[in-house]
């Protein structure tokens, strides 16, 4: 009979996971696979040279250019503002270190393009208020700093894309073996000689990994360069896709030229994560051993208040400074007026919300989109996690491999994608409607829903179920009673760690959108390049209270499973 129940089980397991590849397949690899094969074949017949003239072209030139520059230099200055950071809360005295940890994380939260909004009030040349306050205020004949710049842009960029560093670099920090730097310390070493000849050495790999992501994030970042940069015709890959699609209404020249470029980033991100298994995975660094150990404090002596001072100076004005303003003019009657009570107002937050159909139509469209997308994620999610950790069947490493390609495949290469692949070539056409967003969606946050999950049901242990098999509980029944309640915390996890960037989603739905399929992130960002400045600043300011809600949600139900 217990063979019976094994070849029944092995059958189901089959099933689940040939039905799990199919849906990656379909939902993921399908449309990447469209994008370079669209890029290389042209008219029935493989065509190298007319990729390779797409390059060339001035524009889409400058725009590779433009993308590498930008990516070196938030990459340099994140990982210097990331790594100072990490140690300065890990391995030093500083005064208040859990509370600079905790805002340390918050840019993380926060979506970038916001923040280059916020800055574009406070540093764009001529009408800025920082500038402004210089220029009228202290005799300057001329702004103080151009926001509208490589620096301007990759100055912002670093605010929000340090904690990628600063999460690896403490996690490494924490868990070293200090025997060295005390050892280094009784030989006489100062401070900071044990920092710069041991302590950054041992903790390099997580550097260069935190590095890594950050250029691979910066690579295919759309928000802050299309706020900051177009103004100033500073284009980089995904800017430069989005204007080529949206001024031609789609035209096979401009997805054509798209195919080639996203393409590019494929191949960028590619290298990236190549570059990143191997430094991880060359255990030249052995830095945690098998005894637990506590982290030497180093003491910081005269510079512990002077470091406290800056850290919150540093706080205070990457991320306090844009937030305030944020909420200051979307509380504005007019963009200009000063913010003194009198001009002061909740009006544009009702008409938001109550009154103007583009911005209550956005929040309905997101938070549908963003709940519907959650949910057949958070499900799927489950199941194909379910064959990862807990079933012993062939393939299953295709699964984990689909299901985390499109968090390291940039979002502007998942839209293109999902362009081509549902646009009516195939016999099905969502294009320009909301089920084409909803396929991007699924598409991109899996991997979310796959690391939440897979966490969860590693802590299930197998006993569990063979000892509801052994008393005749069918496969779906052990699931339904057993394993679903005891992974419920994870599961709730997986749904808010993809509701919550769905809804300050905008580098897939700014491609994606139709005139009535607007989300919150597509009517923030095309309501201030129309002008509407208090308006978008309202509805961001909207947007970062629900995230900020929701991000408690997040952290209460990851704990319970343990993410």
């Amino acid at each position: 009979m217990s063979q019976v129940k094994t070849k029944s089980s092995f059958g189901v397991a089959q099933l689940i996971l040939f039905l799990s590849i199919a849906v990656l397949v379909v939902v993921v690899a399908f449309p990447v696979l469209l994008i370079l094969f669209n890029a290389f074949w042209v008219e029935d017949h493989f065509n190298f040279d007319g990729a390779i003239m797409i390059l060339q072209q001035p524009a889409t030139y400058q725009a590779l250019k433009n993308s590498l520059i930008i990516a070196a230099m938030s990459t340099i200055g994140s990982t210097i503002v990331g790594t100072f950071f990490a140690w300065l809360v890990t391995r030093t005295d500083l005064p208040h270190k859990k509370f600079m940890k905790a805002m340390f994380l918050v840019p993380f939260m926060l979506p970038s393009f916001i923040g280059a909004m916020a800055w574009k009030m406070l540093l764009s040349p001529n009408a800025g208020f920082i500038n402004q306050f210089f220029m009228q205020h202290l005799g300057f004949t001329g702004p103080v700093f151009n926001i509208y710049s490589y620096l301007g842009i990759s100055l912002v960029e670093v605010m929000y894309l340090f904690p990628f560093v600063f999460i690896q670099v403490c996690g490494a920090l924490e868990r070293m073996d200090p025997t060295l730097e005390e050892s280094a310390r009784i030989s006489g070493a100062g401070l900071f000689t044990i920092t710069r000849k041991i302590t950054i050495p041992l903790v390099l790999p997580s550097i260069l990994s935190g590095a890594l992501l950050i250029m691979l994030y910066s690579m295919a970042h759309f928000g802050t360069v299309a706020v900051l940069g177009i103004e100033n015709g500073i284009y980089n890959i995904p800017t430069l896709i989005y204007e080529r699609i949206h001024q031609s209404g789609g035209s096979f020249d401009a997805i054509r030229t798209g195919t080639v470029l996203a393409t590019v980033l494929v191949i960028s991100a590619a290298l990236i994560i190549w570059a990143q298994r191997k430094i991880l995975g060359s255990g030249h660094y052995q830095i945690i051993g098998g005894k637990s150990f506590r982290p030497m404090e180093l003491k910081l002596r005269g510079l512990r208040m002077p470091m406290m001072i800056f850290c919150f100076l540093y706080i205070g004005f990457t991320i306090l400074l844009p937030t305030v303003v944020i909420f200051l003019v979307g509380s504005l009657k007019t963009y200009g007026l000063s913010f003194s009570p009198e001009n002061l107002s909740l009006d544009n937050f009702k008409f938001i919300l109550f009154e103007y159909a583009v911005t209550r139509d956005a929040i309905v469209n997101s938070v549908t989109l963003g709940f519907t997308a959650a949910i057949i994620t958070m499900f799927a999610g489950v199941m194909i996690s379910y064959v990862i950790v807990k079933m012993k069947v062939r393939g299953k490493g295709i699964l984990e491999f689909l299901g985390m390609l499109p968090f390291s495949v940039p979002g502007s290469v998942i839209a293109l994608g999902v362009i081509l692949a549902w646009s009516g070539q195939f016999g099905v056409n969502f294009y320009n409607t909301v089920w084409i967003i909803l396929l991007a969606y699924i598409a991109r946050y899996m991997a979310f829903s796959l690391k939440a999950n897979s966490a969860a049901l590693e802590q299930v242990h197998d006993s569990l179920v063979e000892a509801s098999r052994a008393c005749g509980a069918t496969m779906w029944q052990s699931l339904k009673d057993i394993v679903l309640p005891l992974v419920k915390p994870g599961m709730l996890a997986a749904f808010f760690l993809i509701f919550l960037p769905s809804l300050r989603e905008l580098t897939v739905s700014i491609m994606l959108y139709a005139p009535t399929t607007r989300t919150i992130g597509v009517a923030i960002y095309t309501l201030n390049e129309d002008g509407e400045t208090v308006i978008s600043a309202a509805l961001a300011a909207i947007a970062l209270i629900i995230i900020v809600i929701g991000q408690f949600i997040i952290n209460h139900f990851s704990k319970k499973a343990g993410v």
